[in-house]
């Protein structure tokens, strides 16, 4: 996937600008940022492309020397499950985070 990369988004569109995938995250303070929504189009559900995804949010925010925690219950999971791999990335403040799902924008 070709990725795209704007302040507080990261995402995929196809050749027809239809967005394929999707990550936001809000700056927080002290180099903390909150990853608040993922989304997978449904034609590309199960097939790995959110954990692609994460990863790329993941290398993204170490080469800007970021943290991370995530509201997003997905994000969360997947913080949560590559601690180790990532652990350079993840703000101590995950373990308070207050998880939601973002539809339509909100929580």
């Amino acid at each position: 996937m070709n990725w795209k990369f704007e302040d507080g988004r990261i995402y995929s569109v196809d050749d027809k600008g239809e967005l394929m995938a999707e990550t936001t995250y809000v700056l927080k303070e002290n180099g903390v940022v909150d990853i608040d929504h993922t989304y997978v189009n449904p034609v590309l559900r199960g097939q790995g492309v959110a954990s692609k995804m994460m990863e790329v949010v993941a290398e993204f925010l170490r080469e800007k020397g970021l943290k991370a925690t995530a509201s997003c219950s997905y994000a969360n999971s997947w913080l949560q499950k590559n601690k180790e791999k990532y652990s350079d990335i993840i703000s101590k403040e995950i373990e308070n985070e207050a998880i939601a799902c973002k539809i339509g924008g909100k929580h």
